[in-house]
C-alpha cells in the first residue's frame, strides 16, 4: 500500500523560512516523480514543484527563486525548501508521487499540511 507522510508546517512570520518533507513508502521503485502542490481556500490546486526521478526539477513561476525542491531516491523522500515566505504562500501543502504502474501512471497524495504566513 503506498503512502506518503509529510511533516514540517506551521506558522512562520513573512520572509521567515519552513522546510516540508514528505516520506513514501509501499512503492518499490517505480516512483517517476515526487513534488508538491498547494491549495488556498477558494482556490485551485497548483503544483509548485517536481522532482523527477532523474533528477530533472521544475518550480512554478511564484515561487522561483524561494523555493528549492529536492530529495533521496534510495530513501524515497522529498523536500520543499522554502524561503523568503509571503503571505500568499498560505495554503495545505500536498505532497504527491507519481509512480508508474503497469502501462500507465498513477498519482498518490499526502494528506497535507498546513502553511500559514502571517503579514
Amino acid at each position: 500500500q503506498v503512502q506518503l507522510v509529510e511533516s514540517g508546517g506551521g506558522l512562520v512570520q513573512a520572509g521567515g523560512s519552513l522546510r516540508l518533507s514528505c516520506a513514501a513508502s509501499g512503492v518499490g521503485f517505480s516512483i517517476n516523480a515526487m513534488g508538491w502542490y498547494r491549495q488556498a481556500p477558494g482556490r485551485q490546486r497548483e503544483l509548485v514543484a517536481t522532482l523527477t526521478s532523474n533528477g530533472n526539477t521544475n518550480v512554478a513561476d511564484s515561487v522561483k527563486g524561494r523555493f528549492t525542491i529536492s530529495g533521496d531516491n534510495a530513501k524515497n523522500t522529498v523536500s520543499l525548501q522554502m524561503n523568503s515566505l509571503k503571505p500568499e504562500d498560505t495554503a495545505v501543502y500536498y505532497c504527491y508521487a507519481r509512480l508508474l504502474q503497469g502501462v500507465g501512471f498513477n498519482l498518490y497524495w499526502g494528506q497535507g499540511t498546513q502553511v500559514t504566513v502571517s503579514s
